[in-house]
C-alpha cells in the first residue's frame, strides 16, 4: 500500500485508543497499566472487589505490595490535608472490608499512612471517575514478569492522554440519527441523537418550530432514570423535565439537551450509593464529597458542542444552575438571558433542593420563599401558643 493511501490517525491516536480501551477494561473490573514518564503502574479498580480478586491482584504485584490511590477528596475526609490524590499504605493483611471501608465509609477510626500520589497513579484515578466507578484504584509497581505472561494481555493507557480524554471525546461526537417523535401531550418533537467514541448516547429534543436566527431557548437536563423515567419525589428533575417541554412548547419551541450525566455526571451506581450516605444524615454535597467526588462532576462542553453542531450559538437558558451558564459561555456559547425552571418542593426533595440553593449555589428564589414563609408560619405558632 502506497504512502498516504492509509491514515491511521482517522481512527484515533494510540494514546486515544489506550484510553478508551483503558475504561473498557475497568468498566470489566480488570487490571490495567497505567504509564508516566518512566512509570508504569499495575492497577484495578476498587468496585468489585472481593477476597479473592484481592489476593489475585497482590500476587500479581508480588514483590511489591499495592497502595490504595485516592482522590484529594476522599482523602480529606480520611483527614489529610492534601490537595492531591494520596497513596495509603496497605499492610499484608489488609482485609476487602477495611480496604471499601477507607473508601466509602463516612468515618473511619484510623486511615493509614500515606503520601502524594505520582502522576500515573493520578490518573488511574482519573479513569476510574471517567469510567463512573469509585474514585479509587489499587496501584503497585510493574512486575514485569508476572505482567508478560498475563492473557489477554493487558492495556496501557499512557497518563498525559487520560487528561486530554474530556476534550478529544468532545471533538468525535458524531449525529448518528434523527426522527420526528409526537409526544402524549400534543407536543410535535424531532429527537436528534449524538454518540460519542465511547458510545454514550446525548439527545438534542427539538421542540416545535425553533426560529434559529434568533436566540434559542435551551434547557440542558442531565439524565435522570429514578426521576425522569420513575417519579422520584427525591429531586426535582422530572418535573424540571416536564415543566421546560412545556414552557418551550407554550413559547414557539426551543431545544432540550438530554445528556448523558445521570447523578451530575458520577452515573447511576455511584447516585444510589450517595442515596445511601443521604439516608444516614448527609447532605447532597458532603454525599458525594464523601465518596471522594467532586459536588459536580459534569463538563459542559458536549452540550456546548452540540449546540454548535446544530447551527446554535445565541440562547436563552433555561436553568436554576450558574455552573451551566459558566459551561457555556467558556465553551464560546453566547448567553442572551436566563429563565428559571422552579420544580414543586415536596417533604422529599425539600433538604436536596436547599442544600443546592444554599451549598451549591443554585438560584431558587421560590425555596428561599418557601423557607421564609414556612419560619414565619413556626413564629406565629410560637407567639400564640398557649
Amino acid at each position: 500500500m502506497g504512502d498516504g493511501v492509509f491514515d491511521a490517525s482517522l481512527f484515533g491516536t494510540r494514546e486515544q485508543v489506550g484510553v478508551v480501551r483503558g475504561l473498557a477494561e475497568i468498566r470489566a473490573r480488570r487490571p490495567i497499566l497505567v504509564a508516566a514518564n518512566s512509570e508504569t503502574l499495575l492497577a484495578l479498580p476498587i468496585d468489585g472487589i472481593d477476597s479473592g480478586r484481592l489476593t489475585a491482584f497482590k500476587n500479581l504485584c508480588s514483590p511489591h505490595r499495592p497502595k490504595l490511590i485516592l482522590s484529594a477528596r476522599r482523602a480529606r475526609t480520611l483527614g489529610f490535608e492534601t490537595a492531591v490524590p494520596m497513596a495509603l499504605t496497605l499492610t499484608a493483611g489488609t482485609s476487602v472490608e477495611r480496604l471499601l471501608s477507607l473508601v466509602v465509609d463516612p468515618e473511619v477510626d484510623h486511615a493509614p499512612d500515606a503520601e502524594p500520589a505520582g502522576v500515573a497513579a493520578v490518573a488511574a484515578v482519573q479513569l476510574a471517575k471517567l469510567a463512573q466507578g469509585l474514585p479509587a484504584m489499587l496501584a503497585a509497581p510493574t512486575n514485569r514478569a508476572s505482567v508478560a505472561t498475563f492473557d489477554p494481555p493487558l492495556v496501557t493507557i499512557e497518563a498525559s492522554a487520560v487528561q486530554h480524554y474530556r476534550r478529544d471525546t468532545i471533538r468525535s461526537l458524531k449525529m448518528v440519527g434523527e426522527a420526528r417523535i409526537p409526544l402524549n401531550t400534543g407536543t410535535q418533537t424531532r429527537f436528534v441523537a449524538f454518540c460519542d467514541a465511547l458510545g454514550e448516547n446525548s439527545v438534542a429534543i427539538i421542540v416545535g418550530d425553533p426560529d434559529l436566527t434568533r436566540p434559542v431557548r435551551v434547557r440542558l437536563h442531565s439524565a435522570c432514570l429514578t426521576g425522569d423515567v420513575f417519579g422520584s419525589r427525591r429531586c426535582d428533575c422530572g418535573d424540571q423535565l416536564k415543566l421546560s417541554l412545556a414552557r418551550l412548547g407554550e413559547t414557539g419551541g426551543g431545544i432540550i439537551l438530554y445528556l448523558a450525566q445521570e447523578g451530575r455526571g458520577l452515573g447511576l451506581g455511584n447516585k444510589l450509593r450517595t442515596y445511601q450516605l443521604q439516608e444516614a444524615g448527609l447532605d447532597t454535597v458532603d454525599a458525594n464529597t464523601t465518596l471522594g467526588f467532586d459536588d459536580d462532576e459534569r463538563d459542559y462542553g458536549v452540550a456546548a458542542r452540540m449546540l454548535e453542531m446544530l447551527g446554535i450559538r445565541r440562547i436563552v437558558l433555561l436553568t436554576n444552575n450558574p455552573a451551566k451558564l459558566d459551561g457555556l459561555a467558556k465553551s464560546g456559547i453566547e448567553i442572551i438571558g436566563r429563565l428559571a425552571v422552579e420544580a414543586p418542593i415536596n417533604s422529599d426533595n425539600a433538604r436536596y433542593l436547599t442544600a443546592k440553593a444554599t451549598r451549591a449555589g443554585h438560584q431558587l428564589g421560590h425555596l428561599i420563599g418557601s423557607l421564609a414563609e414556612a419560619s414565619n408560619a413556626a413564629g406565629r405558632a410560637v407567639e400564640h401558643a398557649p
